[in-house]
């Protein structure tokens, strides 16, 4: 069994009261799942303090604690660390408990508003088909090599991601991919892994339920590249005023990449359809399966990680020609009948529902009809409600407001505050209706031949959650099912 001094290196310690000389079977965090000699780490969290659950630690059978203020009364046998912060300590005690696996694996991260999930999703596929084992840490799945592991956060906590990360080591995992959010960077999830290379995609307004300013957003991303090392490299998107940003305090290799402006990896669409998009990159044509220009992004991001890591320009086009789309963004399919084309995204941004609806009425003639069906989640960032109201009624031709994932909050409520954003020009064409499946169904019945039908705010998400309960719901399921029963 590995000792607490040893879990305890690189961890800033202010007091100790007891040995470090003793044997510890395992790290937790969450009271409710200590066991026999265990170390407790006391977390404040947004909902609970950790602190108040050390004596309740000790008598499950922990046989240290780590917090940021020590109890007045205190268990002979027991040691006590004092740390300044304890989302650091748990990081790099993560870390060292799982002996560093990302010392063992080219790690890269990608951080932004948009395009994480799909550029991490994509560089795993172009490495494993490339014919190296990789792994996989996002929104929708964790990966190690093949197998399929369920994913709980954008960014996990850091005991699952040293976990994962010791379970790709040992596979033999020569490239992991990963979701860099701002809560895991602001919450210390990422301190003490080692990062071969970053990058970023852009920022837009979102999570300002959580981070008190878009400065404040933005300065979180930033402090992922002023932390990797020397040896790493920093990829930003340069057409985002913040990319220059976040290379102002790197020790990495500054890279770029665009479409409008001069990067080191330049791009450009010679075509977009919604069968795929050609591209021009660094001078070379190459044929995609995705569309919009917002994949066109992504992919210019992925040649210059699979560049930067060592594979030959024209070995990469190839593999970026052949890669398929991500489960929920911009997924489509084609009644078989009318020829209505639906189109499932994760759009739950106003920038993000922007890009989406921009790129579909940049390929549409305009002789069909654009529904829209899109809502908001509940406990999150509500002044975007009305931004993306504005942005669905502006963009589409017909729009329905229903509901996402409430959570806790009244779903008419919110979508009252979406409506509030929609000019008064555009509101004849809004409808509401609350319940999320007689929305989409709704917008199969409105639709006529060759008409488009977005489902915008939940993508890949196979559930709905209503007051603490996830029930099932798919919105590419139940728009598949309702398009083929209304226009066999």
């Amino acid at each position: 069994m590995i000792q607490l001094k040893d879990i305890l290196y690189k961890v800033a310690l202010e007091e100790v009261v007891g040995t470090t000389h003793t044997a510890i079977r395992d790290i937790q965090f969450d009271s409710r799942k200590l066991g026999l000699d265990d170390v407790f780490v006391a977390i404040r969290g947004t909902v609970s303090d950790g602190h108040n659950f050390i004596k309740q630690a000790i008598d499950k059978g922990a046989i240290a604690i780590v917090a940021e203020a020590l109890p007045k009364e205190r268990v002979n046998g027991i040691t006590y660390v004092k740390v300044e912060d304890t989302q650091a300590a748990l990081a790099r005690m993560a870390a060292n408990f799982y002996e560093n696996p990302s010392e063992e694996i080219e790690l890269i991260g990608v951080t932004g508003t948009n395009g994480k999930t799909t550029i991490a999703t994509l560089l795993y596929q172009l490495f494993t088909n490339a014919g190296f084992a990789c792994g996989l840490l996002s929104t929708v799945t964790i990966k190690v090599g093949s197998n399929d592991f369920k994913a709980t956060h954008t960014t996990p906590d850091s005991l699952t991601i040293n976990k994962y990360l010791r379970m790709m080591a040992d596979a033999g995992v020569a490239y992991c991919f990963m979701e860099v959010s701002s809560h895991g960077i602001h919450q210390k999830r990422t301190e003490g892994l080692r990062f071969k290379g970053g990058v970023f995609t852009n920022l837009s307004h979102d999570h300002l339920d959580y981070h008190k300013d878009f400065k404040e957003y933005r300065d979180v991303k930033k402090k992922f590249f002023d932390e990797l090392p020397k040896d790493a490299f920093a990829l930003v998107n340069s057409d985002d005023k913040n990319g220059s940003v976040m290379l102002q305090n790197t020790k990495a290799t500054k890279l770029s990449y665009a479409l409008k402006t001069q990067a080191d990896f330049k791009g450009q669409i010679l075509e977009n359809q919604f069968d795929g998009l050609l591209l021009k990159i660094n001078g070379q044509e190459v044929w995609v399966k995705l569309i919009g220009s917002f994949n066109a992004y992504n992919l210019v991001a992925i040649y210059g990680v699979a560049i930067q890591l060592g594979l030959e320009p024209m070995e990469v086009l190839p593999y970026v020609s052949a890669l398929e789309s991500v489960a929920g963004r911009f997924q489509y399919l084609v009644s078989e009948r009318d020829s209505i084309t639906g189109i499932v995204d994760y759009a739950h941004t106003p920038d993000a529902l922007k890009n989406v609806l921009q790129t579909i009425n940049d390929i549409r003639t305009g002789n069909e009809s654009l529904i829209t069906v899109v809502g908001c989640g509940g406990d999150r960032d509500a002044t975007k409600r009305p931004k993306m109201g504005k942005i669905a009624a502006m963009l589409s031709n017909q729009v329905i407001f229903t509901s996402d994932n409430p959570r806790t909050e009244d779903p008419d409520k919110i979508i009252q505050e979406i409506e509030v954003g929609v000019p008064a020009e555009h509101y004849k064409k809004t409808l509401s209706i609350t319940q999320r499946e007689q929305a989409i169904k709704t917008a199969c019945q409105l639709a006529k031949a060759n008409d488009i039908i977005l489902v915008a705010g939940k993508g890949h998400e196979t559930y709905q959650e209503i007051n603490g309960e996830r029930t099932h719901f798919d919105d590419f399921e139940t728009l598949q099912k309702l398009l083929t029963e209304l226009h066999k």
